[in-house]
């Protein structure tokens, strides 16, 4: 459109009617430009259709009208509500980005053009710079500035950009919109947006800025300083002026006395919340509206946002203190009790007050002297007459151990003192440090206390030089012991000063806020007066903060390295560093008791936890009832502090009477308060390192509850501390929100209710006090002074959570030093409870108390059950605590411990075992009744308590022990049955006499066998290694062993700790023919084992849970007993030592748990054959568990790589595609699998010709390139061939290899049905399963493996197939539980005895009720042993497939002649000599994950170190993200095999696309790179016994934490992986274990230890972490191990805090039978010590020359910050040789490479570098 050229006409007729406008409406009808001309009006506003909510008001100040309005260019929408802004905000408003750069991934730069708008105040500015920092992962600034003029921006002294950037993934993104400019800061997990400024246009004028945003949610709260009558912002259209002033707190919407524009935001249950925080210091008022959203309105500066991104309202405060300066600890004594007036008249009067409330025995640290001690109110003098022996004042304070502090003003008077000059006014003349007029030069007058007054300018040095000069004058005239400084808004009586202020922009800006008086310089000076750092108008608001900074200076002086303290009225972000603060001259009224809380409440959010409210109110008198209830609830503020006014009457507690209940109640809550002092010190110790807050909002624990989001009338110290307060007149009763946790009343203790609003009763005299369940509180005895309560001994009072459990911490010092943090002259206890072990940890003691403090006396609530005994431990003994020192009050349900002396600065642990119900189970069968648990005489009495049984033993029950012989070498027994309790299953009579041998194997193994003597019975006919002789000499065992003789029991001692870790002397042993059962009680709820079943936890949960342990083709499910068996548990002990009970029976049986703790075995058959290993570590007990059932099985190197397999391949093209895509897509993979389709219909041995005719060649082609094979065998042996001979079923029959009926029952084979098919069939795949299995499934045998004939055959069998079918390297044997599709025979007619198919008492097995032989054999089959005896299935069913895989094992080798590997499905006790085991056929489900950990870390203590799950499932369709997740920790199992079912779409690396196939690639190369280490840790197992996958309390088990923790795993000591287990994920939660630790990523320690942390682990991450003090090898990794192991070897060297590191390397050829017994291998340690590496030779006994290993790149991590000089290697023989080498001292990484050194590893070296 063109533009239109006026006449002359036109232009004169225009202007005439802008004049008649002018005078008509007495208005400019002109409007100012941004340059300051005038602009004609001829926009049309553009008005966006949008909520009420979410208009923006285009007219903030008074006046609105339409047409105002429209000439604004905006948008005019009358309504009936008043807060709605009528003049809204048009879309021509605001800024357009004209360029955009992004100098890195960090930064974002942008040029903004001012849209051609109207101006709304004028001298808006057309260009400006945007720039958005992303500083740390959690904080986000966005500053927008002129273009073209510097600006006023805020001088922090703490505020300052990072010094790097961020090296995790951030935590939110930044989306710039362009027209009109904008912005959105979104969180990135979950995706939501958190500011949103496109609702509302920029303004940016010299004189007014303005943004808006959009919020998430209503949950806002902070800025300040006002009173909120509620925490929680009202978001209906309220409007808070923010700029320092000196005002009364009296409930409106005024400005108050500090400056603090930040705001935190809960977003939603989740807690995820966030902080906005505007670094400016101008006038302003904050919008709050109902969108929700806020906006901001400054009238200077910049727009300076920091953007504050955290899981939780609390990590928001971390962020926020983080970025302005951590809170200051304040002084020890400061925590105490304080009395202040205004106007005590005299000292006298003074001292009167001090010494009545000494009288009464008050709790009282400080006392105040307000202005009244001054010569006419005159700083720095004091008032001779009334005050005159002011000087020794603090003497005499001193004397009582109290404390004195003074007030200050910052105002100067101008006159002379009564008697002569006024120095201090002289002196700051001379050094010209006063705030000027606007010329610079001459000084401001105001009026304040003194009369006429000038202003110390503290933003001038010299000013700062001479404040500190006269406080330290001062204090050598008169004592003091802290700083008050009020007044410093600045406050002056007059307006501006005693000339008033200039008409100027900065006195009368265009745009006011809507400030107290809508006057900038009411109350305080003119806005163009001069300060160092600028005009007042700028920094009026950092006053106090800059007097804060300068008295913070002089304290130093004064007080030197005592810590001192200054707390000041106003305040600014960042005070909180150096200074406290207490919310102003508030009122004696019920209101200001209430506003106090929310007040108190910001202050923390705001980074000054050291807050306070005038108890009792400043101005007017103080009822009694009021004073009453605010003494309460004020000995909870973290600054108590009485204080009131002049001419009002005295309100400190003596003054209302020596006996009245406000005295009482006062000495009641302070002596509680004094109590609890040490904690209350501790959590402003977590406020000055992590950001804590002290005084705590209910919903920042408990985020989670809606019900707290509004909470404000109570309040929480710390996480611990509940406060619920009186806070109106006249009542005793409060509604009051109980939390969702335990919560014990503080003085009761007695449990209260939970996540509810309740009545609680408050009379007179109390206020509510609540320890929430899972805390420590460290106390101390009090006194009526710190002074004193600080010599008292300490405690602890311990309040146990739903889990039993508690933590906490202390942190003591001398309590008045400065820095003692920083300088470490402190102590650090961690207190934890778990499993009744109470332990007292010093994590850190650089402190010696002169008091010599212990810890006295210990409550413990929660303790349901009496404690039996309380063992105390200092590490090195451990004795039982006398009697007289334990107190249980069963009502209470808590326990005291008294007298305990335990020393300030030593660890301790307090453990105790608790009386339990002594119910065991006497019907663990369905349906019992009161009728049926008598006749077994039995005791029934139902209880409350889920799952606990109702039927259960008398004590008397079970059998009584005689003739006990003790020998050196153990004992023998006789067992008589008591015969008063009938035989409960008439099926299996109880056996009447018994007989026990106890055998001493070793100093830490030991054996009890408990049998028929007269009749034989089945034992398990499984060899073990025992040791040759036993261990007579009873100083070498760890145990001792009690005999209980009636009834009789077995009791096992730790000698080392008194602890009883196997005790059956509990009634219900039974012992009869298909039924035997024995229970026993645990030292701790810490179990670990039993397998094959799939359980949530690593950890069993003792809430009486069975579980079955069966043989069964049972895909993997919750309780299911699947494909092995494993009688094996791990325990831990209170005394964090460990032990473990192996039960050598193979019957059919189960264990179940009760929280007894205590654990129960019923099996169906056998004997009771129990070996215990005593550790006493974890690690050692599985050394010591595998020595007696073999080691694991040292698999061939190349099975260590990645392997691909499913069931349903349809032909060898598909395994030939599927090997060639990974290939091309280059992802390291060594291993490829057929299953059973393969196979010519299913059957072993065979070759399907027509879909799988290419495969040997396939495999031959594959060997080749490196790759090696594995095929399925499965037991079953087809019979029904009629189209050719079957030789595997021919030569078996011959051979008598196959199971049969017992002869006198049959002579035939026990038929079942697998796999294989019918010959000459169709399957039918529409008709359901059984119907298939009878029609088309052909008979199959299943050989016996027991029989010595039968592996002869099945050898013959794989050494055909191997040299006439196909080649392979390793067999993988399945459905070997064994497994049929027939329940018990083809007919389901099983012969002979049916208790054996159903017996007497069923285990809860999966389908139970269909008997034994469901999906097996019958139970009545017979088999043959090797010797020639004859068993029943019945006993040995267990065993099959640990019988099935020796003769696997062995021909496998024979046939190859090489080590291969061995994979089978079933598994038993002594199975992990020979094969490894995959957990079955799992799901496609997240909760797989987890599991696969945990079933690992079983199977590592079952002595089968070769383990792993399918990767991304068998059964079920995997989906993306979780098969990637699966991919990545699937990359560190031992096993690494990806594995799918048939009908279900593939699920190998490159099935999903590139960026999965690069993701699977990356991290299966980091496993390949670790191989050595993983090769060497496989090694250790199979020659020590020690565990490849590792729990981390293996290693940690002195650190309780690690117990409950199978979300991570270790690679033996040295790796630890984290992986993403949940959806959606970008952050998991992982425990670092005490020990430096180094990311594996970046090298860089991660600086944390002994705590949980969130890790970034974005979708193509796992998180590992290297343990310092080890040295892994390494090799760089190929596509598949033939050629990895051909590079060099690398070394990792993570240093310990000490500067070393051990590690090893075995080596072989990788694949050769008995290398290691041969001695055909190289072992060789590493070590780091002190800046050098070096090797030694163990074994050497490699011949083969390219098996050897040439050393290459050694990283050493944790090399320093010292930069290193040179690298030198030095060789026997050889001159020594300088190594290339790079050194980061930011990382502290040291890499050289000593490849060119061609070094082989048979050789030693040493390596050193040195620094410069």
């Amino acid at each position: 459109m063109g533009k239109h050229h006026f006449s002359g006409l036109e232009v004169t007729l225009m202007v005439m009617f802008a004049l008649v406008v002018v005078l008509a409406l007495g208005e400019s009808a002109v409007i100012k430009g941004e340059s300051g001309t005038d602009l004609n009006n001829n926009i049309t506003p553009e008005c966006p259709n949008i909520p009420l909510a979410e208009r923006v008001d285009c007219f903030p100040d008074a006046g609105a009208s339409q047409q105002k309005c429209l000439d604004r260019g905006c948008c005019w929408s009358p309504l009936d509500e008043i807060n709605v802004p009528w003049c809204f905000f048009s879309k021509n408003h605001g800024y357009t980005v004209v360029s955009m750069n992004k100098p890195d991934n960090t930064h974002i730069e942008a040029k903004l053009k001012r849209m051609g708008s109207p101006s709304l105040f004028g001298a808006d500015i057309e260009e400006l710079n945007f720039h958005a920092d992303m500083q740390t992962e959690n904080r986000l600034r966005f500053k927008i500035t002129d273009a073209n003029n510097a600006r006023y921006e805020v001088p922090h002294e703490h505020v300052k950009p990072p010094s790097s950037t961020p090296t995790r993934p951030l935590k939110y993104e930044l989306e710039l919109l362009h027209k009109p400019f904008g912005l959105r800061v979104w969180r990135t997990s979950p995706k939501k947006i958190l500011f949103d400024t496109t609702m509302g246009p920029l303004v940016f004028a010299d004189q007014y800025l303005q943004l808006s945003a959009k919020l998430p949610s209503h949950n806002i709260y902070g800025l300040g300083e006002h009173v909120h009558q509620n925490f929680r912002h009202d978001t209906n259209w309220k409007t808070w002026p923010i700029f320092t002033r000196a005002a009364f707190p009296n409930g409106g919407t005024h400005n108050l006395y500090g400056h603090h524009p930040f705001f935190t935001c809960l977003e939603d249950e989740s807690g995820k919340s966030f902080g906005v925080f505007l670094m400016n210091s101008n006038a302003m008022e904050v919008t709050i509206q109902p969108a929700p959203a806020i906006t901001y309105r400054t009238i200077g500066g910049v727009l300076d946002f920091y953007i504050l991104v955290g899981d939780t309202p609390e990590a928001v405060v971390n962020e926020f203190t983080q970025l302005i300066g951590r809170p200051f600890i304040p002084p020890y004594w400061s925590l105490g009790f304080q009395i202040s007036r205004w106007d005590y008249g005299s000292l006298e009067e003074v001292k009167r007050t001090v010494e009545r409330n000494r009288q009464v025995g008050l709790p009282y640290d400080v006392q105040y002297t307000d202005i009244d001690y001054m010569e006419d109110k005159k700083i720095f003098t004091y008032d001779m007459v009334n005050f005159k022996e002011l000087p020794q004042f603090a003497d005499y304070m001193h004397e009582k151990g109290q404390k004195y502090i003074i007030i200050l003003d910052p105002a100067v008077a101008t006159s002379p003192r009564v008697n002569g000059n006024y120095e201090t006014f002289l002196r700051g003349n001379e050094a010209k440090v006063w705030v000027t007029e606007a010329d610079g030069e001459t000084p401001l007058l105001g009026e304040v206390w003194p009369g006429e007054t000038v202003f110390p300018d503290f933003t001038n040095q010299a000013c700062i030089d001479w404040w500190v000069d006269e406080i330290v004058r001062f204090h050598k005239e008169v004592k003091h012991d802290a700083l008050w400084i009020d007044m410093n808004e600045v406050a002056s009586f007059v307006k501006g000063s005693i000339k008033g202020c200039a008409n100027n922009k900065l006195n009368h800006p265009p745009y006011t806020p809507s400030i107290l008086d809508e006057l900038m310089y009411s109350k305080t000076l003119c806005m163009d007066a001069k300060h160092k750092w600028g005009n007042h108008y700028d920094v009026h608001s950092l006053y106090g903060y800059s007097m804060v900074l300068a008295t913070e200076k002089a304290s130093r002086q004064v007080f030197g390295n005592n810590r001192s303290m200054v707390f000041t009225r106003s305040s600014f972000p960042g005070v909180g560093k150096y200074s406290g603060h207490w919310l102003g001259d508030n009122a004696a009224s019920w209101n200001d008791i209430k506003w106090a809380i929310p007040g108190m409440l910001e202050f923390n959010l705001f980074g000054i936890p050291y807050i306070g409210a005038d108890i009792c109110g400043f101005f007017d008198d103080s009822p009694e009832e009021l004073c009453r209830r605010w003494m309460q609830v004020g000995a909870f503020y973290p600054l108590s502090r009485n204080h009131n006014a002049q001419k009002y009457k005295p309100q400190d507690p003596a003054s209302y009477g020596a006996d009245s209940l406000l005295v009482q109640t006062s000495k009641h809550y302070l002596n509680i308060r004094y109590t609890l002092l040490p904690y209350l010190y501790t959590l402003f110790y977590k406020a000055h390192i992590n950001g804590d807050t002290v005084m705590r909002p209910v919903m920042h624990e408990f985020y989670s509850d809606s019900a707290t989001w509004t909470v404000d009338r109570q309040f929480l110290w710390g996480a611990h501390l509940l406060i619920t307060p009186v806070l109106d007149p006249g009542v005793d009763t409060v509604k009051a929100y109980i939390p969702d946790a335990i919560w014990y009343d503080f003085e009761t203790m007695k449990i209260t209710e939970r996540k509810q609003t309740v009545d609680m009763h408050l009379p007179s005299d109390k206020l509510g006090l609540h320890l929430r369940g899972g805390a420590i509180l460290p106390i101390q005895r009090p006194d009526v002074t710190t002074t004193n309560s600080r010599r008292h001994p300490m405690g602890l009072i311990v309040a146990l959570d739903d889990n039993k459990r508690a933590s906490g911490e202390l942190f003591w010092d001398d309590g008045d030093s400065r820095d003692t943090v920083e300088s470490g002259n402190h102590i650090r206890y961690q207190f934890s409870v778990v499993n009744g072990v109470l332990s007292m940890h010093v994590a850190h003691n650089g402190y010696s108390d002169p008091n010599n403090l212990k810890f006295e006396n210990i409550t413990v609530m929660g303790m349901d059950r009496y404690p039996v005994v309380v063992l105390l431990s200092d590490g090195t003994t451990s004795t039982a605590l006398d009697e007289s020192k334990i107190h249980y009050d069963p009502i209470k349900q808590v326990m005291y411990l008294r007298g305990l002396e335990l020393e300030l600065g030593k660890d301790y642990t307090i453990s105790w075992e608790v009386k339990d119900s002594g119910r065991f189970d006497c019907h663990p069968e369905e349906n019992s009744d009161e009728a049926k648990c008598k006749a077994r005489g039995c005791i029934w009495q139902p209880s409350d308590i889920p799952k606990e049984p109702w039927c259960y033993y008398p004590e008397n029950h079970g059998y009584t022990a005689s003739n006990l012989v003790q020998t050196e070498s153990g004992w023998t027994l006789d067992l008589d049955r008591n015969p008063d309790f009938p035989s409960p299953r008439s099926l299996s009579p109880d056996i009447n006499k018994l007989r026990v041998e106890i055998t001493y194997l070793s100093g830490h193994s030991l054996r009890w066998k408990i049998f028929d003597p007269v009749n034989k019975r089945y034992e398990v006919p499984v060899p073990i290694t025992l040791p040759a002789t036993p261990e007579t000499d009873e100083a070498k065992r760890l145990y001792k062993v009690q005999i209980s003789e009636r009834p009789f029991g077995i009791q096992v001692i730790r000698k080392s700790t008194g602890e009883t870790i196997w005790d059956s002397a509990v009634p219900g042993f039974t012992f009869s023919d298909l039924f035997l059962q024995i229970s026993t009680r645990l030292p701790s709820n810490y179990v670990f084992g039993f397998g094959e079943t799939e359980h949530f936890s690593y950890k069993h949960d003792l809430n009486f849970h069975t579980y079955g342990l069966f043989a069964k083709d049972q895909p993997p499910g919750y309780k299911l007993n699947s494909y092995g068996v494993h009688p094996f548990y791990m325990g831990l002990e209170k005394s964090k030592n460990a032990h473990g009970v192996f039960l050598f029976n193979s019957n059919a049986m189960d264990v179940t748990f009760q929280p007894t703790p205590a654990l129960t075995y019923r099996t169906l058959g056998g004997i009771l054959d129990f070996y215990m290993m005593l550790g006493p570590t974890p690690e050692a007990v599985v050394q010591q568990y595998t020595e007696i059932i073999g080691r694991p099985v040292l698999p061939a190197y190349w099975t260590l790589g990645f392997q691909l397999c499913r069931y349903g391949y349809a032909n060898d093209q598909e395994i030939a595609d599927l090997y060639n895509q990974m290939r091309a897509a280059n992802i390291p993979y060594d291993v490829q699998y057929a299953d059973i389709d393969y196979m010519e219909r299913q059957m072993d041995f065979t070759l399907d010709k027509e879909n799988f005719n290419g495969l040997p060649a396939l495999v031959d082609r594959m060997r080749d390139e490196g790759m090696r094979f594995i095929f399925i065998l499965d037991p079953a042996i087809s019979a029904n061939e009629t189209k050719n001979s079957y030789p595997a079923f021919k030569n078996g029959m011959e051979q008598d290899v196959f199971i049969k009926w017992p002869p006198e029952l049959s002579s035939d084979i026990v038929w079942g049905k697998v796999w294989p098919d019918y010959p000459n069939i169709t399957v039918d795949n529409t008709l359901d399963w059984d119907t298939q299995v009878e029609l088309f499934r052909a008979f199959v045998a299943f050989p016996d493996f027991f029989k010595t004939s039968t592996a002869k055959w099945w050898q013959n069998e794989i050494k055909e197939f191997y040299n006439s079918v196909t080649k392979f390297d390793g067999l993988w044997i399945d459905m070997n539980e064994p497994a049929s599709f027939v329940h018990g025979t083809v007919g389901e007619n099983c012969l002979g005895d049916s208790n054996l198919e159903n017996p007497p008492y069923m285990p809860p097995l999966e389908s139970k009720e269909k008997g034994l032989n469901h999906k097996t054999i019958c139970m009545n089959s017979q088999q043959i042993l090797a010797d020639g005896t004859r068993v029943r299935h019945y006993d040995v069913h267990n065993l099959y497939g640990w019988s099935h895989t020796k003769p696997t094992y062995d021909a496998l080798h024979s046939v190859t002649g090489k080590r291969g590997v061995i994979v089978t499905r079933s598994t038993y006790p002594t199975s992990g000599q020979w094969a490894g085991h995959w957990l079955g056929d799992n799901y496609s489900g997240w909760d797989q994950l987890l599991k696969s950990i945990i079933g690992m870390m079983e199977f590592s203590i079952f002595g089968i170190s070769y383990t792993g799950a399918d990767i991304c499932g068998f059964f079920n369709p995997a989906e993306y993200e979780m098969c990637l997740r699966w991919m990545q920790l699937g990359a560190f199992y031992p096993y690494s095999r990806n594995h799918n079912s048939i009908n279900n779409p593939r699920q190998d690396p490159v099935a999903w696309g590139e960026t999965f196939a690069t993701i699977s690639r990356d991290v299966l190369n980091i496993r390949y790179t670790l191989l050595p280490y993983l090769y060497t840790l496989m090694y250790e197992a199979h020659v020590h016994g020690s565990t490849v996958v590792r729990p981390m309390l293996h290693e940690f088990v002195t650190d309780e934490n690690t117990w409950d923790i199978d979300r991570q795993f270790l690679w033996g000591p040295a790796l630890l992986i984290t992986p993403a287990l949940d959806p959606g994920v970008t952050v998991v939660k992982g425990y670092v274990p005490n020990a430096r630790w180094y990311d594996y990523h970046t090298g860089k320690a991660v600086g944390v230890r002994g705590q949980f942390v969130n890790m970034e682990t974005p979708l193509e991450k796992i998180n590992l972490h290297v343990r310092g003090g080890h040295i892994l090898p390494w090799q760089k990794p190929e596509n598949n191990t033939q050629y990895s192991r051909k590079n060099p070897l690398g070394l990792l060297v993570a240093l310990d805090d000490y500067g070393s590191a051990q590690g090893s390397l075995f080596w072989d050829d990788g694949e050769g039978v008995g290398t290691v017994q041969e001695g055909e291998i190289l072992v060789t340690t590493f070590s780091a010590s002190k800046g050098v590496l070096s090797n030694k030779i163990i074994t050497d006994g490699i011949t083969d020359q390219t098996a050897q290993l040439a050393l290459g790149v050694v990283k050493v991590w944790g090399a320093g910050t010292v930069p290193i000089s040179q690298v030198i290697m030095s060789v026997p023989g050889k001159p020594d040789v300088k190594l290339d080498f790079t050194h980061d001292p930011a990382t502290q990484v040291l890499e050289f490479d000593a490849t060119s050194q061609s070094h082989t590893l048979v050789k030693t070296f040493t390596i050193i570098w040195k620094t410069i």
